[in-house]
């Protein structure tokens, strides 16, 4: 039996400041989710091992990712943050990459206002940098983005990526496209891979059903196939439309036509060989 993996969660004291993002409309939020908190959680839901992965973009929470890491052990790696498009970037990933811990990298390209912000030189001779170290970049975008990430994606054939969150759908919307086609063809990239996460706090936090988000889990699977998919419980911005338990028992609900190979992809194959969650480098794909 694989192990189940949670390949998408976060860890955090919590400031108002550093983390702004945090509204009055997600008080839930507002305190502090630290690694004794998620053990409770995994443990509940028979998780074996997660990924934690960045929530603000500064060095300082990537380091202590990585030492919350250190002293968990069911903490199996960390998706952090450097900064990609600056000179100084070589240095600092030199730096970074010394911990086995570290898995990938992030930015959260959601919040940049320029559209194209994936697609700048300087943010892109970083990710050529990335790839050289065999390390993972996570995709955080919003689905007017994809067609960006597509372009972005196609500058680099050899890294390996990961699409937060499905791409974040208007599933409160109940939209499909355009978001359904461009899934599609960024799929189309054997390099690119998707979590499986996320979904609840793009749909209605507090009337979602699980029929909400089977059209859309239903194109990730036709588009990606399970042995590029993963899962992630994206606790505790989860906490805003579902406990973790309640995301837990959704996905094994969407995953259940499934036949027992495919599920043990998605619930932690994937992750365990994209991540490298047994060694200290990534295997190659």
């Amino acid at each position: 039996m694989t192990e189940r993996i949670d390949a998408h969660h976060h860890l955090w004291h919590y400031d108002p400041v550093e983390y702004g993002w945090i509204d009055g409309t997600m008080s839930v939020l507002k305190r502090d989710f630290l690694p004794s908190d998620l053990e409770k959680e995994i443990r509940a839901a028979a998780i074996g091992g997660t990924v934690a992965v960045q929530a603000r973009q500064t060095l300082e929470e990537t380091k202590w990712l990585l030492s919350q890491a250190r002293s968990a052990p069911f903490l199996r790696g960390v998706v952090g943050w450097a900064p990609i498009a600056s000179a100084t970037f070589p240095e600092e990933l030199e730096g970074l990459r010394q911990d086995p811990k570290l898995k990938g990298l992030r930015h959260v390209i959601q919040d940049e206002s320029d559209p194209q912000f994936m697609n700048g030189a300087e943010f892109n001779r970083g990710i050529a940098t990335l790839t050289a170290s065999g390390l993972v970049y996570d995709i955080l975008i919003f689905e007017r983005q994809l067609s960006a990430a597509i372009s972005f994606v196609d500058r680099h054939p050899k890294q390996v990526f990961v699409l937060d969150h499905v791409g974040k759908p208007r599933i409160g919307a109940r939209v499909l496209d355009p978001w359904r086609s461009q899934i599609a063809e960024l799929a189309r990239r054997k390099n690119v891979y998707c979590k499986l996460s996320g979904m609840v706090t793009e749909a209605n936090w507090s009337s979602w059903r699980v029929e909400d988000l089977r059209p859309y889990f239903d194109v990730v699977l036709g588009a990606f196939g399970p042995e590029r998919m993963m899962y992630g419980s994206d606790w505790p911005v989860c906490l805003l439309a579902a406990n973790y338990g309640r995301w837990c028992g959704t996905v094994d609900t969407l995953i259940e036509p499934l036949s027992k190979t495919e599920k043990e992809m998605i619930l932690g194959g994937t992750a365990t060989a994209v991540y490298s969650l047994g060694s200290g480098k990534r295997e190659s794909h």
